[in-house]
C-alpha cells in the first residue's frame, strides 16, 4: 500500500527514483497508460445535439396534437403547431450549440501545468509540463499555489498543508508528511502522507510521487460517477411537470367533452367543432 510503504520501498515499487523517470520510461508509461484525465462528458455530434434538444415531453405532447388536428381535419392548426415545434427546437439547438463551442474554447485557453522530475542525459531537471502528461513513477515537486495533479505519496514535507475543500468540504488546511501510516482506518482523505488530485496546496513545499491518475484517482473516481448520474436541471423537471400536468387533464377534458357531445347533439365524433 503506498501510504504503508517506506518512500524508498515505494520508489522501488513504482519503478522509479527520487530524481524522477527517464524520458524514455515516461514516454512508454504514456503510451500504455493514456494521458491524466478524469471522466470528462463525450463531445456530442451536431446530430445528437439536436435530437437531446428535440427529445423533450413537451414536443412530443404538441406534436400529438398536431397529429390528431391533421387526423381530424384541421390542417391549418396541425401545420401551426408543427412550425411552433421546429422554432423551439431550433432555436435551443442553435444557443445550446454555441455556448458549447465557447466553453470548448475557454478549456482550451486554460493550461495546468506540473513541475516533476526527470532524468535527462544532460541529468536531473525540473520540467513545467502540462498534468496530462503524468504518469505513475513521476516525482513531482510541489510549492503554494499549485493545484495537485494526480494522487500523490509525499516523499518530503516542510509545512506542506493542503485545501481539500473540493473533496471534503472542510475549508481548514490539512498538513501532509511523508511519515507512513499502518493500520489506519477511515476516509481516504484523512491519509496524511497522502495528496488527493483536486486540493491544492495553501503553503510550504514539497515532493511526491505519482500512485494514481486520471481516472484512477479518487477525484477521477468522483467525477466518474457524477457524469454517470447527471442529473436533469430544475428547467428540465419544471418541464416534465408542465407536460404531465396537461397530459392528465387532456385525458379528463377530452373524453368529457366527446362524451358531452355526443349526449347533447349526438356526434359521438365531435365532427361539428371542425365544420359548423
Amino acid at each position: 500500500m503506498p501510504r504503508a510503504a517506506e518512500p524508498d520501498e515505494l520508489l522501488r515499487q513504482l519503478g522509479t527514483t527520487s530524481e524522477g523517470l527517464t524520458t524514455e520510461a515516461a514516454a512508454q508509461r504514456l503510451a500504455a497508460f493514456g494521458p491524466n484525465l478524469v471522466a470528462h462528458e463525450r463531445q456530442q455530434s451536431l446530430v445528437e445535439e439536436l435530437i437531446g434538444r428535440a427529445r423533450n415531453p413537451l414536443n412530443f405532447l404538441l406534436l400529438s396534437l398536431a397529429a390528431a388536428s391533421y387526423f381530424l381535419g384541421d390542417q391549418r392548426a396541425a401545420a401551426v403547431i408543427a412550425v411552433m415545434v421546429i422554432l423551439s427546437v431550433s432555436l435551443a439547438f442553435a444557443q445550446e450549440h454555441r455556448s458549447n463551442n465557447a466553453a470548448a474554447k475557454l478549456r482550451a485557453m486554460v493550461r495546468t501545468t506540473a513541475t516533476v522530475l526527470r532524468r535527462t542525459r544532460a541529468g536531473e531537471q525540473a520540467l513545467e509540463i502540462p498534468i496530462e502528461e503524468l504518469v505513475s513513477g513521476d516525482v513531482v515537486r510541489l510549492s503554494a499555489g499549485d493545484l495537485i495533479p494526480a494522487d500523490l505519496r509525499v516523499l518530503a514535507a516542510k509545512d506542506l498543508f493542503l485545501n481539500e475543500a473540493v473533496l471534503t468540504g472542510e475549508a481548514m488546511p490539512v498538513e501532509k508528511s511523508a511519515a507512513a501510516v499502518h493500520g489506519r482506518k477511515g476516509a481516504p482523505t484523512d491519509l496524511s502522507n497522502i495528496c488527493f488530485m483536486g486540493s491544492n496546496v495553501l503553503s510550504g513545499a514539497g515532493t511526491a510521487v505519482v500512485v494514481q491518475f486520471g481516472a484512477g484517482t479518487y477525484f477521477g473516481e468522483l467525477a466518474g460517477m457524477l457524469v454517470r448520474q447527471r442529473a436533469p436541471t430544475s428547467f428540465d423537471k419544471g418541464i416534465t411537470r408542465f407536460t404531465w400536468l396537461m397530459i392528465r387533464f387532456m385525458a379528463v377534458m377530452v373524453p368529457s367533452v366527446f362524451v358531452i357531445n355526443g349526449l347533447t347533439k349526438g356526434d359521438w365524433l365531435g365532427r361539428s367543432f371542425y365544420f359548423d
